[in-house]
C-alpha cells in the first residue's frame, strides 16, 4: 500500500490542549514520518470537535458567541500542534458546513439501522454519553472520570442499532482484521462488546441546541457519535467522493478512554455504510503525574506548553515518546524529565555529536554519500508500533557508539600519526551515528535534521551544544 492514511482523535475545544492530546499528535506524527521514510504517500488528519452542551455552556459562561468561541479555540489547537513539530495534511472542524452536510448524508445512509425510542436512564454531561444501569451501579452513581453524579434523564431520541453488527465486529477483531493495539486492549473490547447496547445518536433540541440538525426532524439534533466519529471520512470527501484511495486508515490513534467508541461504535457505523474497517487502532495509555491521574482538583495537571518551553521541542518529544510507554500508563515528574534531558539527550547524544564532529573537523575527515541500512529489529518494532521500545533500541546504539569512541580512542590515533587507522575509525563511528540518527528521525525530526547537516561535507561542529544542559 503506497497510500497511508493516519488519524488522531478530535478533541473538544472547551478547554486548553493537554498532555493526552500531545500524545495523540506525537504518536501519529511518528507513524506518519516513519511511513514517509519508507517512501509512502501519507495523509494525516487532525481536527477539533466543536459541538455539544459542554462547549455551548462554556461559551455562554464566558459571554461569547459560540461560533467565535470555537473559532478561537480551534486556532489554539492548530498552534499547539505546530509547536509539537507535527505535520498534518488535513484539519477538520465539525462546524465546517461541508462536514455538517456530509454527516446528514451519512445519517440517511444509516437509516435502516436507526430507530426512535423513549429513554429513561443515566447520563454523564462530562462524557456526553448515556450509561447503563449496570455501569451506574458499578460506579456508585458517580462518573469515575469526572467525579460527578450521573443525571437521571427521560427523553425521546434516535438510536443506532449496534446489535446489527456485533458479530461482524467480533469476528474482525478476533481475526485481527481490525487490529487493536495493545493485545490486552483487544481482550477488553471483546468483553465490552458482549454487553454493548444500542447508542443514542440524537438529543432533543430542548436539551441540545448546538449541533448538526437531524435530517427530516427539526425537533432533534445529532449527538456526538455520528457527528464526531464521521470526521475521519468526511474530511476525505465522503460520501460524495470515492475514498478508497485513502480508506481504510492504516492507523487510528486514540487514548484508552475513548477506545470503546472507536472499536465498537465506529466499526458499526462503517459496516452500516458498507465501508471497510480501519487496519489498526492504536490505543495509548494515560500520562500520570507523580503516580496519580492528572486532576485540576488535586492540582497535579502538567501543562504541555510549560514542558515544551522548559528545554524545547526535542526534549519534549524525547521524553514523551521514549519514557512514556506507547501502550501503558506512565508517569511524568519534573525530576524524571530533567534527568532524561541532561543525562540522556544532552549527554549521550548531544555530547556524542559534538565530540565526533570536532574530531572529524580537526583531522580533515570527509564523509562521502553512502547508503544507510537500518537493522531489521528496528523495522520490526516500528511496524508493530512499539515506539517506546524502538526508541530504547536506538538509544542502545547511541550508547554503544559512545563506548566505542572511548575504546578506540581516535584522538590517540591522531596524536600517533596513524592516519589510515584514524580515517577508518572515524568514518565507522560517524556512519554508526548517522544510522542511529536516521532511526531517530521519526521521533526527533528537528534535531536529527540538524545532526545530519553537521556531518555533510564539510563536517562543521555545532558552535553551541545541541541540547544545552540546564544550569
Amino acid at each position: 500500500m503506497d497510500n497511508i492514511y493516519i488519524t488522531t482523535a478530535i478533541p473538544y475545544v472547551n478547554g486548553a490542549p493537554h498532555i493526552g492530546h500531545a500524545m495523540d499528535y506525537c504518536l501519529a506524527d511518528t507513524v506518519a514520518r516513519y511511513y514517509k521514510m519508507l517512501g509512502k504517500n501519507v495523509r494525516f488528519q487532525a481536527g477539533t470537535d466543536e459541538h455539544g452542551n459542554k462547549i455551548f455552556l462554556k461559551a455562554k459562561e464566558l459571554n461569547e458567541p459560540v461560533q467565535e468561541y470555537v473559532d478561537k479555540n480551534a486556532a489554539k489547537f492548530q498552534e499547539f500542534i505546530h509547536k509539537l513539530g507535527v505535520e498534518y495534511t488535513d484539519f477538520v472542524r465539525t462546524t465546517d458546513p461541508d462536514h455538517e452536510r456530509r454527516c446528514q448524508e451519512i445519517w440517511k445512509k444509516l437509516e435502516n439501522h436507526i430507530y426512535k425510542e423513549k429513554y429513561e436512564g443515566w447520563y454523564c454531561t462530562g462524557c456526553e454519553r448515556f450509561v447503563t444501569e449496570k455501569e451506574c451501579k458499578e460506579n456508585n452513581g458517580i462518573c469515575s472520570d469526572h467525579q460527578k453524579p450521573y443525571e437521571k434523564l427521560s427523553e425521546e431520541n434516535y438510536y443506532f442499532r449496534i446489535s446489527d453488527f456485533k458479530d461482524q465486529i467480533r469476528e474482525a477483531i478476533s481475526k485481527d482484521e481490525l487490529l487493536i493495539l495493545p493485545e490486552f486492549r483487544k481482550k477488553e473490547i471483546l468483553k465490552l462488546l458482549e454487553d454493548s447496547p444500542d447508542v443514542s445518536i440524537s438529543r432533543p433540541k430542548s436539551q441540545l441546541t448546538w449541533g448538526v440538525p437531524v435530517p427530516d426532524d427539526d425537533s432533534q439534533v445529532m449527538y456526538v457519535w455520528i457527528d464526531a466519529l464521521a470526521n475521519y471520512i468526511t474530511i476525505l470527501g465522503y460520501p460524495e467522493k470515492e475514498i478508497s484511495e485513502w480508506w481504510p486508515a492504516a492507523a487510528q490513534i486514540v487514548g484508552k478512554d475513548i477506545l470503546r467508541f472507536h472499536a465498537i461504535i465506529w466499526p458499526a457505523m462503517l459496516l452500516g455504510l458498507g465501508l471497510p474497517l480501519p487496519k489498526r487502532i492504536l490505543s495509548h495509555g494515560m500520562v500520570l503525574s507523580n503516580g496519580q491521574k492528572m486532576s485540576k482538583s488535586i492540582g497535579n495537571v502538567v501543562d504541555p506548553l510549560e514542558v515544551l518551553n522548559k528545554h524545547g521541542l526535542a526534549a519534549f518529544r524525547y521524553f514523551f515518546l521514549r519514557h512514556i510507554d506507547t501502550f501503558e500508563d506512565s508517569d511524568f515528574t519534573w525530576e524524571k524529565f530533567e534527568n532524561a534531558y541532561n543525562n540522556e539527550l544532552a549527554n549521550d547524544l548531544g555530547n556524542l555529536v559534538q565530540r565526533l564532529a570536532t574530531l572529524a573537523n580537526k583531522n580533515g575527515i570527509k564523509i562521502n554519500e553512502f547508503n544507510l541500512e537500518l537493522p531489521e529489529e528496528y523495522y520490526s518494532l516500528m511496524d508493530n508500533f512499539e515506539f517506546s521500545k524502538a526508541f530504547d533500541f536506538v538509544w542502545e546504539k547511541v550508547q554503544d557508539i559512545n563506548a566505542k569512541i572511548d575504546e578506540e580512542k581516535p584522538w590517540a590515533l591522531a596524536k600517533n600519526g596513524e592516519t589510515e587507522k584514524l580515517e577508518n575509525c572515524m568514518k565507522g563511528l560517524i556512519l554508526d551515528l548517522l544510522i542511529a540518527n536516521k532511526m531517530l528521525s521519526p521521533f526527533l525530526p528537528e534535531a536529527t535534521e540538524k545532526i545530519k547537516a553537521i556531518f555533510t561535507d564539510p563536517i562543521v561542529p555545532p558552535e553551541e551544544p545541541l541540547f544545552p544542559k540546564a544550569k
